[in-house]
């Protein structure tokens, strides 16, 4: 009896105190969750409550489980497995640890400053940072199983003394691994592009949507992803348009006839930026910037507080200008001219003047001379 009873009290007495002291602890960071509601910490501690009760519950069996006296032929090799959880359950709780400070650190900061460009800034570094601090810890915790093996603690003497050959080679293997970390941080802490900024890379334009320590995830306006190497943007240059101050100046080219009314258009390119909730009131123009011998080039600039916006009063102003022109002013949309050439006026004494005249009434003229000279009527 007394064979049956002691590994029943002792494994199902640590799955009971676990799942004890779990639901305890789960009751105190809810009440704590409720009552401060400024901070996320306690609501973000709660994520590791599972992790919090292997650790507890591994513990207490790695302890307890000689008193049971089960499977005694068995007790080295479950004592290791045990041990193994526990370390495996101990990384996954500081991982989750980490996580609810850096996070909360963050919605502090978020909280305290409206810059947006800052905020992304921090953002990126914290992601950067608990991919870093899992990396590190994941590592550690393998390296702690592995030494639980007493034939890898025999072999940790040779290992290290092996080690600088291993790094040698291992750094020749991963060079561009290595290179891509070593950008991810300069990335990071360089604050050359962020989370949610907005950028052109390889004529592609897209919003980044996630940052690791080796590559990089831009979301472009169609919702294709685009994942590159860090190192690109470490060594090619490409167009941040949310660094700085995210307000942008746009450009719009419209190509109409000579005779456009070029003061009309700058009118009505007033009154559509007025009722447009996308153009921020900064500044806009209407210039003749070029012609050709069919058409003339007209550029407007509008203004946006960022770039969304300035593609929303990009096309805006466009489409509006030449509806209002095709209803209004149809003459001004380009158009092949068949028609004959227009005369120039002519002096108030009614004559052409020779340098003036068209070539066609030049040639008439001269023929009707010449033969007026050669005729016989004309002779006499």
């Amino acid at each position: 009896m007394e064979n049956l009873l002691r590994p029943l009290i002792v494994v199902g007495g640590s799955v009971a105190l676990t799942l004890l002291i779990g639901w305890a602890t789960d009751l105190l960071l809810r009440k704590a969750d409720a009552r401060h509601h400024e901070t996320p910490m306690w609501g973000l501690l709660r994520r590791g409550r599972i992790p919090y009760q292997l650790v507890l519950c591994a513990a207490m069996l790695r302890g307890s489980f000689d008193e049971a006296q089960l499977l005694r032929q068995h007790s080295s090799g479950i004592g290791r497995t045990l041990t193994l959880v526990l370390i495996g359950a101990a990384a996954w709780l500081v991982i989750r640890i980490a996580a609810a400070v850096v996070e909360t650190s963050y919605s502090r900061y978020a909280r305290a400053h409206r810059d947006p460009a800052r905020v992304r800034r921090v953002r990126t570094q914290v992601t950067l940072i608990m991919r870093v601090v899992s990396a590190v810890v994941g590592v550690v915790a393998a390296a702690t199983m592995l030494l639980t093996f007493p034939a890898f603690r025999a072999a940790g003497a040779s290992l290290l003394a092996s080690a600088g050959i291993l790094g040698i080679v291992a750094g020749v293997a991963a060079q561009s691994t290595l290179s891509n970390m070593f950008a991810g941080l300069q990335i990071a802490f360089g604050d050359m592009v962020r989370i949610g900024d907005t950028v052109v890379v390889d004529g592609e334009w897209g919003t980044v949507e996630e940052i690791t320590l080796t590559f990089l995830t831009v979301r472009t306006w169609d919702e294709r992803r685009i994942t590159m190497p860090v190192s690109y943007f470490t060594s090619k240059p490409f167009e941040n348009w949310s660094r700085g101050t995210p307000q942008m100046t746009g450009i719009v080219f419209w190509h109409v006839d000579h005779g456009a009314p070029v003061e009309a258009m700058r009118d009505k390119l007033r009154d559509i930026l007025r009722e447009c909730p996308a153009w921020d009131g900064r500044a806009y123009g209407l210039d003749v910037t070029d012609t050709t011998p069919n058409t003339m080039q007209v550029r407007a600039l509008v203004t946006a507080k960022d770039a969304d916006d300035i593609w929303t009063v990009r096309v805006t102003v466009r489409e509006q200008m030449i509806n209002w022109l095709a209803t209004y002013h149809p003459y001004a949309l380009p158009r092949v001219n068949t028609a004959d050439a227009a005369l120039p006026p002519s002096r108030s004494n009614g004559h052409i003047p020779h340098d003036r005249a068209p070539r066609d009434d030049v040639a008439r003229d001269g023929v009707a001379a010449r033969s007026a000279h050669e005729s016989p009527r004309g002779a006499n």
